[in-house]
């Protein structure tokens, strides 16, 4: 019942604070309802149209954050309407099953089985350049890296839709055990603190031991290499600094053409969850300048 009500609160929360920091903002563009016929069920989500160019650009599949458990599409609204806006790009924010109610894998397979859909159907949401960026902000960092790392989600294939780059916003990619000294140097004094992170994994582990969920774990991956083109954002005030900055440096160790912007004064959840800050407008023309580095 504790469990409970604390999602609950914590949800509501999330939402009202997202709400207040994005209100005055021009980016409440009205998206339209997507339904994917995936081999997990029908994926819902959001799609937000981009400009007259969208045709020469890559549509963008989101997955938001809010730690497996607290994010939805509303939370993340107003970020991927600036997102669309900013990149001319078609986005898909994908409305993945959330713990407690559904452990891992559930949030990993509904995201698994949207890619897939959208690799193989991309021209069914309207014209674009024919390639898919794989993109999320925290839980959906992590959930994005997991599915570009998919061999199953990411390969190449006949008929399906290149992966262009995948977008990395502080990502989620190790379990809190592995030691990180954010976890202690950013333990606390922002919204995101160590023992809420905890929590969150252990919400969505749901008691499985993390050795058995490494697809939950993007670091721990055996194929970083195979990585396409990242953008990967980090931010000091952030118990998750750590092994953001690792994926970056280990991924371009494997040879991954990583693009790593680090904000030293930022907190995390600063871009898609404190409104249309200086910082805000500045992560949106990197990640644009990012895409128009991508080939094709």
């Amino acid at each position: 019942m504790l469990q409970a009500l604390k999602v609950a609160a914590l949800r509501r929360y999330y939402r009202f604070e997202t709400w207040r920091a994005w209100r005055g903002s021009n980016v409440h563009a009205e998206p339209g309802a997507v339904a994917l016929p995936t081999s997990e069920g029908t994926v819902h989500g959001h799609l937000y149209r981009g400009g007259e160019h969208a045709g020469e650009r890559p549509v963008i599949c989101w997955f938001h954050g809010g730690g497996w458990v607290i994010g939805d599409l509303q939370t993340h609204h107003p970020f991927c309407s600036a997102l669309a806006t900013a990149t001319g790009c078609h986005v898909v924010s994908i409305d993945y099953r959330l713990a407690p109610e559904h452990p891992y894998p559930a949030a990993l397979d509904d995201c698994s089985a949207a890619v897939r859909w959208l690799r193989r159907h991309l021209a069914d949401l309207g014209p674009s350049n024919g390639r898919l960026i794989i993109a999320g902000d925290s839980a959906g960092g992590n959930l994005a890296a997991g599915c570009a790392l998919d061999r199953a989600t990411g390969g190449a294939g006949e008929g399906l839709a290149p992966v262009a780059g995948v977008l990395l916003i502080y990502p989620v990619t190790d379990h809190y055990t592995a030691g990180y000294e954010s976890y202690t140097a950013r333990a606390d004094s922002q919204r995101l603190t160590a023992s809420l992170m905890r929590w969150f994994w252990d919400t969505y582990l749901a008691g499985a031991d993390p050795a058995s969920a490494l697809p939950a774990q993007p670091l721990r991956a055996d194929n970083l290499s195979e990585l396409p083109p990242t953008l990967v954002i980090t931010c000091d005030r952030d118990p998750l600094r750590d092994e953001g900055v690792a994926l970056a440096e280990r991924a371009t160790a494997a040879g991954v053409r990583i693009t790593h912007h680090h904000y030293d004064g930022a907190e995390h959840g600063f871009a898609c969850g404190m409104g249309m800050t200086p910082e805000v407008e500045q992560v949106l023309q990197q990640i644009s300048s990012w895409r128009h580095s991508l080939a094709g």
